[in-house]
């Protein structure tokens, strides 16, 4: 069975009362709930990470070498400024897509610039917690299992 890690950064515990107006209403745990549900009709594993620290991110990502067949990273803030991320990623050789619930283009310049896109299958960012659906269908069409 395909398995996927859905990693989650800095302040997304907050989903749902942190600027509702940039990222929306519903809960890190709502979309691990419709993660859920669509990964099970996909016949498709899920684990989730969330964590505020590089380091315990950076340890995820070398975790799911061997254990998992791809990862969907939302790295937060941390997408903007670490390149030991980018490095981990780099490391373990799995397809990676980048998820952002915002359009990080159209906000503040410094969200521009992306450390992960380079080492990315591909990059998912605009639509909210929409955006943990369709990173969940481009890597099962990635492993073609759609």
């Amino acid at each position: 069975m395909t398995s996927i890690l859905i990693l989650n950064g800095p302040n997304l515990n907050l989903l749902g009362t942190r600027q509702p107006e940039v990222y929306g209403s519903t809960t890190l745990a709502d979309i691990e709930s419709a993660c859920r549900g669509k990964a099970e009709d996909m016949g498709v594993a899920l684990d989730f990470q969330q964590s505020n620290h590089e380091g315990v991110l950076i340890d995820a990502i070398h975790t799911a070498k061997g254990r998992h067949d791809g990862i969907i990273l939302n790295a937060g803030a941390l997408t903007h400024t670490s390149i030991a991320i980018m490095d981990a990623i780099n490391s373990v050789e799995l397809p990676v897509i980048e998820l952002h619930l915002s359009n990080i283009h159209a906000r503040e310049s410094f969200r521009h610039k992306s450390w992960i896109a380079p080492v990315a299958l591909g990059q998912i960012c605009g639509f909210g917690a929409h955006g943990y659906s369709l990173a969940i269908d481009a890597l099962a069409a990635h492993f073609g299992k759609t």
